[in-house]
């Protein structure tokens, strides 16, 4: 694909426009409506190069306008009047001939899988966002999902997947062969909602973990603040402080405050909060137990097994409640950021 850096933003005079050049003029051409159906016809790759260029463009010549435009109508004269079977010409004769179940089968290895258009879609989205909206999915529809998007795409959204199950999501895409027709319906649904909710994805999730950065860098009274925002939106308030208080900031604490969160949670309830944890998490609390209490907890968590995420996010929620019930009682200081440090 062109970089954008090597983009010309304009024809140079009296050199032939290259045939991406010649289609950015055609779509600027045929207004916006007709070239958005067009867009619509491309691939990831092509969309972006033909739009970068369409953006740069300036200074056009009529003659250049002029020799793009009949090289587009020469090159449609030269086709047949005779097209090849429509897909709904195809569908209703195969319906007749074969019954609805076989004809889509067939349709499918003729078309591609009805589902591909509709995932083709997602490659605009964030791989940690789609990777958030599979996390509560099961294992074999993790697999199905990625399955149906490119290979690099598919790898970025495994790297933002928990650790502790990137191997069984792999062995599960290995596995695939034939994907039922249930699987099938219930992957489409999935897409449907990802779809609907695909452009909420940067602003209520980054705007929220920005807000929360911004208050925990805040020097002075940041509680004043809180209270403040409070007045003004409770919803999204209680939003910024769950994320203020993200399971990961006790990989920052000293083992004078987790020995106190030691005290006031329950080794079991550690246990399962502590499943897929970050190392560094991990290292904090086990670091902070006496050597026979660190060992007897590593026993407990292995004899626990596997843990229903949603299980898992619902104990580090309420461990997390817990934390900031202490700080706001005056009871803990904790450190809610990384802080710089100087010897």
């Amino acid at each position: 694909m062109a970089e954008a850096n090597n983009l010309p933003d304009m024809i140079v005079p009296g050199a032939t426009p290259t045939p991406v050049e010649q289609a950015a003029i055609v779509l600027l051409s045929m207004g916006e409506e007709p070239a958005a159906a067009v867009l619509r016809c491309l691939s990831r790759d092509e969309l972006l190069e033909v739009t970068q260029v369409m953006s740069r463009m300036s200074g056009i010549k009529v003659e250049a306008v002029k020799s793009s435009l009949q090289r587009f109508f020469d090159d449609y004269r030269e086709q047949s009047g005779v097209h090849g079977a429509s897909r709904t010409y195809l569908r209703r004769s195969l319906d007749l001939a074969l019954g609805a179940d076989i004809a889509g089968s067939v349709l499918n290895k003729i078309y591609g899988d009805e589902i591909r258009p509709k995932m083709a879609r997602l490659q605009w989205a964030s791989p940690k966002w789609l990777a958030e909206q599979l996390i509560n999915e099961h294992v074999r529809m993790q697999a199905v999902f990625l399955a149906f998007l490119p290979a690099a795409l598919a790898s970025e959204i495994v790297d933002a997947l928990p650790t502790d199950n990137r191997d069984q999501v792999l062995l599960n895409v290995a596995r695939l062969t034939e994907i039922d027709r249930e699987l099938l319906i219930e992957l489409e649904e999935m897409v449907l909602r990802c779809l609907d909710s695909l452009g909420l994805q940067s602003a209520s999730v980054e705007g929220v973990r920005h807000a929360a950065e911004i208050l925990n860098r805040l020097p002075g009274n940041r509680q004043q603040m809180v209270e403040m925002l409070r007045a003004h939106d409770p919803e999204m308030v209680s939003e910024i402080e769950v994320s203020m208080y993200d399971f990961y900031v006790l990989s920052r604490q000293n083992d004078e405050v987790i020995t106190r969160l030691i005290e006031e949670v329950a080794l079991d309830q550690w246990a399962i909060a502590l499943k897929g944890a970050e190392p560094a998490v991990r290292d904090a609390i086990l670091r902070a137990m006496p050597r026979r209490q660190a060992q007897g907890f590593e026993d407990l968590m292995r004899r626990s097994g596997p843990v229903p995420r949603s299980r898992v996010e619902q104990v580090r929620a309420e461990i997390m409640g817990q934390v900031k019930e202490l700080v706001d009682a005056g009871e803990i200081e904790i450190q809610l950021f990384a802080e710089a440090t100087v010897e």
